[in-house]
């Protein structure tokens, strides 16, 4: 067996360990630097090559370990921090995250993913600057809202530009899924489906490429809507989602608003829910999932939205959200 990797990066070093047992060793964090330490990792087997997302700064070394073959995958940092806690480490320093980071690879073994190429990534970027103009937008109309006549004016001309940005940045984003067959057949086959609009649609291309290769139930602890069990002797309490991608689940969760009311697939299942005492809020997750489901075979048949498909997805996936302890 090869040996784990595990990559600490800072907008200036590289800290990396070949092993949790082996003594990290610092690299620059420029192009000399990361060819060197991809020289050096090539010599060796390695399993598995850990780094942590950092917001960007981990780009230019993933991308390099993995234009020349070397198997690495990209962690949330979150996963990697409760993993040491949970160990009894709670110190933190560069040399001991890349000696941490090898150490999860070995006992997690973690599923590697496709990287991102330049087209995906660019795509993604397009969708994150969409969303944080939407937050700047939401910030300045809650400003409108108490603002005083002396500044409403230029909140207003501010909103007006911001969204106009937005709308620039979707007419991008569209040039750009135009141009790859696969999410250009994607984006038919998504919004083929009643109340998905092409807002969703990009979410659910750029931010969950994995959809239509998983099985359902991957799919949905990927995204975040998989209801995990707190039962204990014979306490059985309350089933809760977390962690998973904020991105898919939010825009899923907004179409489970339009789809609880307007859907004749999936209002029935929001219906019946609430009827069973079930609180909105998990009715509308449950929505959420079963959407999810079904936009999963979708892309997995690369088929069009029919009634018939969208009942049996459902029946499969229906008992795990009628539980009395939901």
């Amino acid at each position: 067996m090869g040996a784990s990797v595990g990559i600490d990066v800072s907008k200036r070093c590289l800290d990396w360990a070949l092993g949790s047992e082996a003594r990290s060793t610092r690299t620059l964090n420029t192009q000399s630097g990361i060819r060197k330490l991809s020289e050096q990792l090539s010599k060796h087997s390695v399993d598995r090559i850990i780094v942590e997302s950092t917001g960007g700064d981990e780009r230019p070394v993933v991308d390099a370990l993995a234009s020349v073959g070397l198997p690495v995958i990209v962690v949330n940092p979150w996963r990697v921090r409760r993993f040491a806690e949970g160990l009894g480490i709670h110190a933190k320093t560069d040399a001991l995250d890349a000696q941490i980071l090898a150490l999860f690879g070995e006992r997690v073994n973690p599923t590697q993913r496709p990287i991102p190429g330049p087209r995906e990534r660019e795509l993604a970027d397009l969708v994150q600057r969409r969303r944080q103009l939407i937050a700047m937008v939401v910030a300045e109309k809650n400003r409108l809202e108490h603002g005083s006549e002396a500044v409403r004016r230029d909140i207003v001309s501010l909103i007006q530009v911001l969204e106009r940005r937005i709308a620039k940045l979707d007419r991008a984003i569209d040039q750009a899924i135009a141009k790859d067959e696969v999410s250009a057949e994607k984006r038919v086959q998504l919004e083929s489906v009643p109340c998905v609009g092409p807002g969703i649609a990009r979410a659910l291309i750029v931010d969950l490429p994995e959809l239509g290769t998983l099985g359902r139930r991957q799919i949905a602890s990927l995204v975040g809507v998989a209801p995990f069990a707190n039962d204990s002797g014979k306490k059985s309490g309350y089933r809760r989602i977390r962690a998973g991608r904020s991105g898919p689940r939010t825009a899923l969760y907004l179409a489970a608003m339009n789809a609880s009311r307007f859907n004749s697939a999936l209002k029935p299942v929001y219906d019946r829910l609430v009827a069973a005492g079930k609180p909105r809020k998990v009715a509308l997750i449950a929505v959420a999932r079963k959407r999810l489901t079904i936009l999963n075979a979708m892309v997995r048949d690369h088929a069009l939205w029919r009634e018939t498909t969208a009942q049996s997805e459902l029946s499969a996936t229906v008992a795990c959200w009628a539980a009395p302890s939901i």
